[in-house]
């Protein structure tokens, strides 16, 4: 499904005043962040991003929700006077740059800091064992196979270090972007960090 088509089946579901779950297939950071920043034009906000999206489930997709701040209603109102057909096919606002690449810098956060490092770990080694179990039944089933079949499983977790290492040095740039955009860190129910605007609170 095309850009133009998601956004305007986004806009239609808005109009419920509901929560919305938007994605697209092989959606990148920026794609969200478009999606997230038109709906901004239309009086939602940003909230997460969570997996489930793309055509098999495996993918990503971002939460918005309605804003019930008198700017955020303006500018919607604003919208819906300028754009009227926006959903049903007719022109769409254009999205400033500056306020999509702030979207993605949230977005990649989120993603980032979505597991904490014990998380990651177990999700590795567990993503490890089909890689390291086709070895195994290749090469039979005594012992020496299953000991090279846990030395491969081992190999594979050597790696983990430096994925997590990856992960802290994207937290730590992304977070900067978004303190020096005035966001402020804060801990949400399920105890992860996120980064909100002056006013706002982790959903």
């Amino acid at each position: 499904m095309g850009e133009r088509r998601v956004v305007r089946k986004m806009l239609r579901r808005m109009e419920s005043g509901e929560p919305v779950r938007a994605s697209r297939a092989f959606a990148t950071t920026t794609r969200l962040a478009r999606l997230a920043a038109v709906a901004q034009q239309f009086g939602y906000a940003y909230a997460d991003v969570r997996r489930g999206g793309g055509p098999r489930g495996d993918g990503y997709l971002v939460v918005i929700v309605p804003d019930p701040s008198p700017g955020a209603r303006e500018r919607a109102e604003r919208n819906r006077q300028r754009y009227p057909r926006a959903a049903a096919g007719g022109e769409l606002p254009r999205v400033a740059p500056e306020a999509v690449e702030l979207l993605k810098a949230r977005i990649s956060f989120d993603l980032a800091a979505m597991y904490s490092d014990r998380q990651l770990i177990l999700l590795s080694a567990v993503a490890a064992v089909p890689l390291a179990l086709p070895l195994g039944l290749l090469l039979g089933s005594g012992v020496w196979e299953a000991v090279l079949t846990a030395a491969f499983w081992a190999a594979l977790m050597a790696f983990v270090p430096l994925g997590l290492a990856a992960n802290r040095r994207h937290r730590t740039r992304y977070a900067a972007i978004l303190r020096a955009a005035g966001f402020t860190p804060e801990t949400d129910p399920s105890g992860r960090t996120r980064y909100v605007p002056a006013g706002g609170r982790a959903a």
